[in-house]
């Protein structure tokens, strides 16, 4: 591996002498398989140098963080010698992040012991209720699952059993949520699923049967917010700033597409395989999580395209399943976190800053807003988003703006 990374002998030599070659180039083979650039496996390699020096002490490379940090002291303060503050600064990252990778790799990296979670027992209690008696969708027991998480840490620290919790806890708890910024609609999120908590504790005979029903979150009026998106000229624009040959934008018109087109959300790009467009019958399957099934979508002739080329052109070839991978290494499925910051950004590049939202979610207010210009009735775009009730959808009605106007103007004649 030495030899295929550096050209000169001496160089070779150096690293192959070194302590632990044979650890470091098995590391270095396993991230040449994960499309690393030689560039970057040089870089890589040259800073595991210091690093196994200065942890050659530690019995069989096992430490841990106290040790990761002397040793990056330690190195630091070499470096400083004959480096600017800058390359110092960039030096201790690297060798900090690389000493911990290479042992996490071999397995020798002594992780420090996780915080225990407060009354995790209850926690799964709770998940395997809202799985098995309740039904609910894997999204749905994951965000009550995080929300109630974060109450019983804040509980926990009150040193009290859970069968001494009082309404005031409940309060003082979405007070504390509310000072911090979240705003009304989180806190209510959070409130719900507190009380969705409480509910199955009282019928566990954890706490008392009266606390849950007395939990009121923020009122949140109903469709009280206008859906916000960039206008379908914006969305064109957006498009057609991404009509290059460079990767990062054949990749991320690809994407873009399938939210403005579909209305998708992050999620379900994200998690988009390849199996799921069926490219014979012109279609793309699209899991819907709540309803339990997938949903299918008419390929549409610029979408299709657009994932033909970036298939053909940039998607790295990898033993993952899913359409979109990183455009470095290492190469992985593109997370749904990564989906909203490309929408974002492009948004943010396109000078469109002054929506409250600007991920994929602003793209489907865009397609649905569109949809309803172009005469499509609620219960159609409702469909076309995989909307489960009619309730989701009505909202749009409020920025009908035209037919708004048309009531507005109509002639009561004589009824009055």
């Amino acid at each position: 591996m030495f030899e295929r990374l550096f050209d000169k002998a001496s160089t070779v030599i150096h690293h192959k002498l070194a302590p632990y070659a044979v650890e470091r180039e098995r590391y270095l083979v396993h991230y040449e398989k994960e499309g690393y650039t030689r560039g970057h496996l040089k870089q890589i390699a040259g800073i595991l140098l210091p690093v196994v020096y200065e942890l050659k002490d530690c019995p069989d490379l096992k430490a841990g963080e106290e040790q990761i940090q002397a040793a990056t002291q330690r190195a630091a303060r070499m470096q400083s010698e004959y480096s600017k503050a800058g390359n110092v600064q960039n030096f201790r990252e690297m060798f900090e992040r690389e000493a911990k990778r290479w042992l996490r790799f071999l397995g020798r990296f002594q992780e420090p012991s996780p915080e225990p979670l407060p009354f995790a027992d209850l926690l799964v209690d709770f998940a395997a209720w809202m799985e098995r008696e309740r039904g609910l969708a894997v999204s749905t027991i994951e965000l009550r699952c995080r929300c109630t998480e974060q109450f019983l840490f804040w509980f926990a620290k009150k040193q009290r059993p859970i069968s001494s919790i009082r309404l005031t806890d409940v309060d003082s708890f979405l007070t504390s949520c509310h000072t911090k910024g979240w705003s009304r609609v989180t806190v209510k999120i959070q409130a719900n699923a507190i009380r969705s908590f409480l509910r199955h504790a009282a019928l566990r005979g954890w706490c008392s049967s009266t606390i849950a029903e007395a939990i009121h979150g923020p009122r949140i009026y109903t469709d009280e917010d206008i859906p916000s998106g960039p206008s379908w000229d914006e969305v064109k624009r957006l498009l057609s700033g991404l009509e290059t040959d460079r990767a990062a934008d054949i990749r991320d018109r690809a994407i873009i597409l399938l939210c403005a087109v579909y209305g998708f959300r992050a999620f379900e790009v994200s998690r988009l395989r390849l199996e799921d467009i069926d490219w014979e019958h012109d279609q793309i399957s699209v899991p819907r999580p709540k309803q339990r099934r997938s949903q299918l979508y008419p390929r549409a002739p610029e979408v299709g395209q657009a994932i033909i080329r970036y298939l053909k052109e940039v998607r790295p070839k990898c033993a993952y399943r899913e359409i979109f991978m990183t455009l470095l290494a290492p190469v992985r499925p593109v997370a749904r976190k990564n989906i909203y910051a490309v929408v974002a950004n492009r948004m943010n590049r396109l000078g469109i800053k002054s929506l409250p939202h600007q991920g994929p979610h602003a793209l489907r207010h865009a397609c649905a807003t569109h949809l309803l210009a172009e005469g499509h009735s609620l219960k159609e775009i409702g469909d076309h988003l995989g909307h489960g009730s009619s309730r989701s959808t009505r909202i749009y009605a409020k920025v009908d703006l035209q037919a708004l106007r048309k009531v507005a103007d109509f002639d009561l004649g004589g009824v009055l």
